[in-house]
């Protein structure tokens, strides 16, 4: 990519001292600045000054130098330096509470704290948890923040740092003021099951396990049997005064009616859009990966057979109704997963850029590569049969309801590479995301198919990151040679 100046809406607003302890300094909509290419085909960063960034981490650090040196292409090189780091620059707020590790993680532009996101935002760090004490310690405070988010509320999504109350207090639901948003989802349960397990595995801290822990697991079991809906609707309902359909529940905010076949209802998807069939199969296929490392870890750690066994059945019984009922036989494409059932017989086929979606379930590790039904969905999702695909002279993929037509997700480029076993396609994904940053050096929430220029959430912690792991992982298995390939 011959690319010697660009010109692009980025970052970098330093706010007053007070601020910036507890907020960002980004603001992408006045300041303007020219990414200049040197003498040395060499970009100037992106990143905020050293003394403004919210955490250092020295392995993070050594890590960037030691890729920028591997790419040959300077452009490429500057991105990644731009993003992977983003997490740790902008959004992190780690400090000692009550004599422990506590970290609130903003999602970017939001002040607030999505399990999902927070989740999906530290991940790419915590390899390297064990070449930085400062680094695990802070990884530590994600996960504790998140069990005790869970046991504050097990149906919300999105927390707000302390009892400060916000934009949504108004929602017809049970808000409390330490909520920021109370949409339930169901992979906000799971991703702090998948954080946590990775963590145990790499550093073999088992602290992290402990009776706010236990309490957490005990919740999480409780909301996903109660969302079974074997009983009737269960405790949650959630309305909200929005011109947006997709922003609120239906049916006196208990959704759609689900027939109770042993899947959990999840009422709101990733995107944190309402769910049109509530059955949403690939964050079902995350649960029964999440309660499994759940049921380990209360095994091997807390040595609570009882705890251990009641995840375990569940997970199995969802697989097991995943079997029977997530499958359908498509005209052009075969046996696929479908997006949303109800149980009933009713199904969605669509694929949503965010994740857990159909296209990142091998990501996720909730489905082998190789499976055919896979596989089989995989081809559908990528293709104008699914409404939510869009193509054009900027870009092709996968994007949704929450943005609406015609506006990508960088996301689905992204879960596209993870996901691809062909080197030629990981390459056309690697050129799309880095020709559609609108000259920013940086993952954007979603652009125009036609005009990378026109983009949503110029600061979006976790896409900047997620691209920073997908070229970790592209090196890690061998394929430095598609990254360098690229002019």
């Amino acid at each position: 990519m011959d690319k010697k100046i660009i010109i692009g809406t980025v970052l970098l607003s330093i706010l007053s001292a007070n601020e910036i302890s507890a907020a960002s300094y980004m603001n992408f909509e006045t300041d303007r600045f020219f990414a200049v290419c040197d003498n040395i085909q060499q970009y100037k960063t992106n990143r905020p000054n050293k003394k403004n960034r919210l955490f250092l981490s020295d392995a993070i650090e050594k890590k960037i130098r030691e890729v920028k040196k591997m790419l040959t292409n300077p452009y490429l090189a500057w991105m990644f330096e731009n993003c992977f780091p983003n997490t740790l620059d902008t959004t992190i707020h780690y400090r000692n509470v009550d004599g422990d590790d506590d970290t609130f993680v903003y999602t970017g532009d939001i002040h607030a704290m999505w399990l999902r996101d927070s989740g999906a935002q530290v991940w790419p760090y915590v390899r390297f948890a064990n070449e930085d004490p400062k680094l695990k310690k802070m990884l530590r405070g994600v996960i504790l923040r998140q069990f005790k988010c869970i046991n504050i509320d097990p149906y919300a999504n999105a927390f707000n740092d302390g009892p400060i109350g916000g934009d949504w207090m108004s929602d017809l639901t049970d808000m409390k003021p330490e909520l920021h948003e109370r949409k339930y989802e169901i992979d906000s349960l799971c991703y702090p099951l998948r954080l946590a397990y990775y963590y145990w595995q790499i550093t073999g801290d088992d602290s992290i396990f402990d009776a706010e822990w236990i309490n957490a697991i005990t919740n999480i079991l409780k909301t996903f049997k109660e969302q079974q809906r074997k009983d009737g609707p269960g405790p949650y309902k959630f309305q909200r005064r929005t011109e947006r359909q997709l922003d609120t529940v239906s049916n006196d905010g208990y959704g759609h009616p689900v027939n109770p076949v042993g899947l959990i209802v999840s009422s709101f998807r990733p995107s944190d859009d309402a769910c049109t069939y509530q059955f949403l199969i690939p964050s079902n296929f995350f649960a029964v990966t999440s309660l499994r490392k759940a049921s380990d870890i209360l095994v091997k750690v807390n040595k609570n057979e009882t705890l251990a066994k009641e995840c375990a059945d569940l997970a199995n019984e969802v697989e097991t109704a995943l079997r029977k009922y997530a499958t359908f036989n498509h005209s052009k494409y075969g046996t696929i997963y479908a997006f949303e059932i109800d149980g009933f017989g009713n199904q969605l086929f669509m694929d949503d850029a965010n994740v857990p979606s159909l296209l990142a379930m091998p990501y996720l590790g909730d489905v082998d590569v190789n499976d055919p039904i896979y596989q089989n969905t995989r081809r559908f999702v990528w293709s104008e049969d699914n409404p939510y695909f869009f193509k054009g002279t900027a870009g092709e993929g996968i994007g949704g309801p929450h943005i609406g037509y015609d506006m990508i997700w960088p996301m689905s480029i992204m879960m596209k590479a993870f996901t691809s076993q062909d080197n030629a396609e990981i390459e056309r994904c690697i050129r799309m995301l880095m020709t559609t940053d609108a000259g920013t050096g940086f993952m954007h929430e979603s652009f125009h198919k036609n005009d990378p220029k026109n983009f949503t959430r110029a600061w979006f912690a976790w896409q900047n990151t997620l691209f920073g792991e997908l070229i970790l992982k592209l090196i890690d298995d061998g394929k430095l040679d598609i990254l360098n390939n690229i002019k």
